[in-house]
């Protein structure tokens, strides 16, 4: 792809990164979650990773009711308009826990003002203690030694951060939390995005890795620059093992990604067909931890607790 015409700095990409996701406003939401009022169904873009990531944490939910726990604390890290949280709090209400505090932290003002519409009645609900602020998740957070039962960053929080700045962050986490982490990261090998709308929003879109650095120039003619460093499963591995026992890191979507039905590479009329989604899921598990595929996925998925002091 073409490098714009005027690149901004990577200073005013830092500065304005939640400005951007401010602007791009709804069409964020509807392109990254899909319909607000449908929390389970899963059909946004990234529908396959969004369902074994739900996997993932509905089965810690269980795993801690069958415990009999019934008090929960939940991080969201860049928390977007908070629909991770809200899937996890009305899920958890279901599941009769008595106390649940969560809280998601998001550099983007209009995105948090839309979490805490869209969370409105969840938020009355007796025993739920649901909060969104503003704030940049390099900082110390507010969360006491060993209180947060699970910590979530998901899809590009973690590519907007200078390289240096993972360690400190993977440090804060396992100082708050007792349970796990769940967070995923664009690999090296990614499919292209822009992060704030999807890939017909740009005209004109350069992913420079050498220098963290992605400019994208959209179709009404604006240009931007965010921060976004594309990693690799090795790199992860080594900013989260100091502080972080890693349970998994795996490759997040392959495949279903790269087979999903597009008008500009998979017209209607090659829609994958309920057998052919099959295989792409039995594929998904057997390579998702192959070295030789893994820095080729969408995402990459890391699961992991603190270390035990």
């Amino acid at each position: 792809m073409r490098s714009l015409a005027r690149p901004l700095s990577v200073v005013e990409g830092h500065a304005n990164v939640g400005l951007d996701y401010d602007r791009a406003g709804e069409r964020y939401r509807a392109y990254a979650d899909g319909d607000v009022d449908k929390l389970y169904k899963f059909d946004g873009q990234y529908a396959y990773g969004d369902r074994e990531i739900w996997g993932i944490v509905e089965n810690m939910l269980n795993t801690l009711r069958a415990r009999d726990v019934r008090e929960l604390s939940v991080l969201d890290l860049g928390c977007g308009p908070g629909t991770w949280l809200r899937r996890i709090v009305d899920r958890a209400r279901q599941l009769g826990f008595t106390r649940i505090v969560a809280r998601g932290i998001e550099l983007a003002e209009a995105q948090v003002r839309r979490a805490q519409l869209l969370s409105q009645n969840l938020a009355r609900c007796p025993g739920v203690n649901l909060r969104f602020e503003v704030g940049d998740i390099r900082e110390p957070m507010r969360e006491t030694d060993r209180s947060v039962d699970i910590c979530l960053c998901l899809y590009g929080v973690l590519n907007h951060l200078p390289a240096g700045d993972l360690p400190v962050v993977f440090g804060e986490v396992a100082r708050v939390t007792r349970g796990t982490l769940v967070a995923t990261v664009r690999a090296i090998g990614s499919t292209p995005t822009i992060y704030v709308d999807g890939l017909k929003a740009a005209k004109a879109y350069h992913q420079d890795n050498l220098h963290g650095r992605l400019e994208v120039e959209f179709q009404d003619g604006s240009q931007t620059i965010f921060p976004s460093r594309l990693f690799s499963a090795a790199e992860i591995r080594a900013f989260a093992m100091s502080a972080l026992e890693i349970e998994e890191l795996s490759g997040l979507d392959l495949f279903h990604g790269r087979f999903a039905t597009d008008p500009d590479w998979n017209p209607a009329e090659a829609t994958p067909t309920a057998d052919f989604i099959r295989a792409l899921r039995r594929l998904e598990h057997r390579f998702r931890c192959d070295p030789a595929f893994v820095d080729h996925a969408t995402h990459l998925l890391l699961i992991a607790r603190p270390r035990r002091v």
